[in-house]
């Protein structure tokens, strides 16, 4: 039996699929959901997502959100979400070196949090881009 999968960012309907497995990148770290998993509301990370179809394995990009399981479908509302087929390697590394730049030269409160976002945005799509 397979899980509906449907992820869904304010302005679109970013994946609509079937999966077999399912790893989210929670707020307290990595869970995975199988088919007949107990229903679960919760918090999602900055972080990748892993979709297995067979012995297949597709990563997405989530930019937080938060995951609704019941009933074998799996709902997740993001921020953002990008898939890694559609991630260029060399652009990714850019965004990361430049993230990680500002980071390091934030002296607010507010710039290092809003940095360190950024930072975390760009190291997850630098590490599943292709």
């Amino acid at each position: 039996m397979s899980l509906d999968i449907c992820i869904m960012a304010p302005d679109r309907i970013f994946l609509e699929t079937e999966a077999e497995e399912v790893i989210l990148p929670t707020n307290t770290g990595q869970i995975g959901i199988l088919s007949s998993h107990s229903p679960l509301l919760s918090g999602l990370d900055i972080g990748i997502m892993l979709l297995r179809e067979k012995n297949d394995w597709e990563s997405i990009a989530l930019m937080g959100g938060f995951a609704l399981i019941k009933d074998n479908k799996v709902t997740i509302l993001v921020n953002d979400a990008e898939n890694a087929l559609n991630i260029k390697k060399e652009e990714a590394e850019q965004n990361f070196n430049e993230a990680r730049s500002a980071f390091e030269k934030a002296v607010s409160q507010k710039e290092k949090i809003e940095t360190n976002l950024a930072l975390k945005r760009a190291k997850v799509r630098y590490q599943i881009s292709s």
